[in-house]
């Protein structure tokens, strides 16, 4: 059982990151600092130090728990689907659910961006735990992978039309609709990932 400390200091962890998420959403996340994020949501900046050694830390934890959330609606659904089609959909509908939310997409593409400057940084990004990666994406796609095309691949493939989507969308570049992308996604999965008798 939490004590009241415990649930105190969660309360203020709590706060802190809805404070960042709001922030991140209207400046961008390399134009607010540690100091605005803890004047924002009424804490001290010691407060910020207690939970996180950085912003960086923290935008991690704060990836971590949206896409948890995420999953945890799309992974049965993917296990349960008929074939690679529809196991695509469903991934697709889960990509829309992060799409929908456009001052997350945005942060999100921005943190992503950022991270390619720092080989730490890089290496945790490609970790499963914060974004759409190969492994996961292979592991949910194997079962429904009748071909010899590497399931690694067409999450790889996957993976970057979706992110090079959200480019075009920062962009405003109105030349591809989202419904073109998941087509042309879930076409190349279906065509690579489906054995032809």
């Amino acid at each position: 059982m939490a004590t009241k400390q415990q649930e105190k200091s969660q309360q203020t962890m709590q706060e802190l990151m809805a404070s960042a998420i709001e922030l991140f959403g209207t400046k961008g996340f390399a134009n607010t600092s540690v100091a605005e994020i803890t004047d924002h949501a009424g804490y001290a900046k010691g407060s910020f130090y207690r939970h996180w050694n950085s912003k960086d830390e923290l935008f991690l934890q704060i990836v971590e728990q949206k896409f948890k959330q995420y999953r945890a609606t799309r992974h049965d659904r993917v296990q349960s689907a008929a074939d690679l089609e529809e196991a695509m959909n469903i991934i697709w509908d889960f990509l829309e659910t992060i799409l929908s939310d456009r001052n997350w997409s945005a942060i999100f593409l921005e943190f992503t961006v950022y991270s390619a400057t720092s080989e730490p940084l890089r290496k945790l990004m490609n970790k499963s735990d914060y974004r759409l990666s190969n492994h996961v994406f292979a592991e949910l796609m194997r079962k429904h992978v009748t071909s010899d095309f590497p399931a690694e691949k067409i999450g790889a493939l996957n993976t970057a039309l979706f992110e090079g989507y959200l480019i075009q969308r920062a962009l405003n570049s109105e030349v591809l609709s989202l419904k073109d992308v998941r087509e042309a996604a879930i076409a190349l999965a279906v065509k690579n990932g489906t054995r032809r008798d």
